[in-house]
């Protein structure tokens, strides 16, 4: 039985989607950055910033930074449940056999689906490293 294997190839995928994939890693990041800025305040004033020092003062104290610490605990730990259940929904998704994954495909329906000559899957299927060349549009090229 031959095994699906995920092929990465980001040239082939629409501007739309390169676009959309850059900008939820730039939200990302920024999220990264604002998660970590109350960590770096905190260090910074246990340092002796002035500039952090005269900050904390006017905005409260360390009264006003427990009451931040808390919102940011209470932040992390929805985020972190709410990861957990993403992660635990994928799984069960995941789990399910899809009608087509049932379906038995001979070596001949591979051969035409792919343009490769029947004996060649049959030998590569033997090896133990086979390296596959493809064109612009994803079409198997040759297979050493």
């Amino acid at each position: 039985m031959m095994k699906e294997y995920i092929i990465n190839t980001p040239q082939l995928q629409s501007l739309p989607k390169r676009l959309s994939g850059f900008f939820v890693t730039i939200i990302c990041w920024i999220m990264w950055g604002y998660l970590l800025y109350p960590i770096i305040t905190v260090i910074n004033w246990l340092r002796g910033d002035y500039g952090v020092i005269n900050e904390m003062r006017w905005f409260g104290g360390y009264k006003s930074l427990l009451e931040l610490l808390e919102i940011y605990i209470g932040t992390l730990a929805i985020l972190g449940v709410v990861w957990i259940a993403w992660v635990l929904l994928r799984k069960l998704r995941l789990q399910r056999i899809l009608p087509a994954a049932e379906k038995q495909v001979s070596d001949k329906e591979i051969s035409l689906f792919y343009h490769v000559k029947t004996e060649k899957i049959r030998h590569f299927r033997e090896q133990k490293n086979v390296t596959v060349f493809f064109d612009a549009d994803g079409r198997i090229l040759d297979l050493k």
